[in-house]
């Protein structure tokens, strides 16, 4: 265990090269499923838990981890798998990990290695899966078939996320000149993507959706290649980081490498805020980073880009 806590911290090289390492770990089921290295604080064993009163749900209680309180889910209950017995724990394993500005644990079967791969051999759900499930991605290596869980669905369905623009700064007027304008959303989870699409047309603004890097890039040089000023048409793109074919920091490399597509704005939206390089958003050449995930913030940044435009 101590392997995989102390390669976590030597991963952050890998941004900007389309790479990736991936924590494999299991449920209470035989498949083996991954998550990116990046999410991951720390791995331990189940320490005894708190337990929430009432609670009903996967969220099955309260772990005390150096100094933190952190809400702990058993990953197999949250997308409809068999749950940990109470009296099983202490053989299972505690994933810390940040989330969308949130520390939690995921509750695990076992922990087994970190896999090092390439997005570009990071496959999106076979398109006959239902959109409504909790598979983001899969990756094939020598056993099989890894899963990569949507935990963003996950953490949706057990705690609801607003996606109401409140913000007290934004005006009626704001919304209306807000209307002329067109933004690319990019993520690969699909209720991301909804989240921050609900969020913007709260604000009257055209959203246009692309589930992954490549889907985005090919939108974009399919416009240019059409003599479309693509600057006139999008106001801004608003991408995610970890997606499979191509991620949101080659993304924006393609982007600035591209003459015809250098001038757009970008901003790198992401749940990878805790371990996340800022300097590495600066380096690929985006304009802005917004962790995931809160309207408001994601509303004024784009009002503040349209008051920029129009000075």
């Amino acid at each position: 265990m101590s392997g995989i806590n102390s390669t976590v911290n030597q991963r952050t090289n890998m941004a900007g090269q389309n790479r990736l390492e991936l924590l494999l770990f299991g449920l209470n089921d035989d498949q083996e499923y991954g998550i990116n290295v990046f999410k991951v604080r720390e791995v331990l064993p189940c320490p005894n838990l708190t337990a929430i009163p009432k609670q009903t749900t996967a969220l099955k209680g309260l772990a005390h981890i150096r100094g933190e309180t952190i809400p702990v889910i058993d990953l197999s209950q949250a997308i409809g798998g068999v749950p940990v017995e109470a009296d099983d724990r202490q053989n299972c394993f505690l994933i810390v990990s940040e989330y969308n500005r949130r520390v939690l644990a995921f509750l695990v079967r076992n922990v087994d290695r970190i896999l090092p791969a390439k997005w570009d051999q990071v496959s999106p759900p076979p398109i006959e899966t239902n959109e409504k499930n909790y598979l983001t991605a899969v990756v094939q290596y020598e056993k099989g078939l890894i899963e990569i869980l949507d935990v963003e669905q996950v953490l949706a369905d057990l705690i609801p996320v607003n996606t109401e623009v409140t913000s007290t700064t934004i005006t009626k007027a704001d919304r209306e000149n807000a209307s002329k304008y067109h933004i690319l959303v990019v993520d690969d989870s699909s209720v991301a993507r909804t989240q921050v699409k609900k969020a913007l047309e709260s604000l009257n603004i055209k959203v246009t959706t692309a589930n992954n890097g490549q889907a985005a890039l090919d939108v974009l040089t399919q416009l240019a290649d059409k003599n479309h000023k693509v600057r006139d048409i999008f106001l801004m793109v608003i991408s995610d980081i970890e997606m499979p074919e191509m991620d949101g920091y080659t993304l924006v490399k393609k982007i600035r490498e591209d003459s015809r597509l250098k001038p757009l704005y970008v901003i790198l939206h992401s749940s990878l805020s805790g371990r996340f390089n800022l300097a590495m958003v600066k380096r690929v050449g985006a304009d802005s980073f917004i962790g995931k995930f809160n309207p408001d913030e994601l509303a004024e940044a784009v009002v503040e880009r349209i008051n920029a435009v129009e000075a």
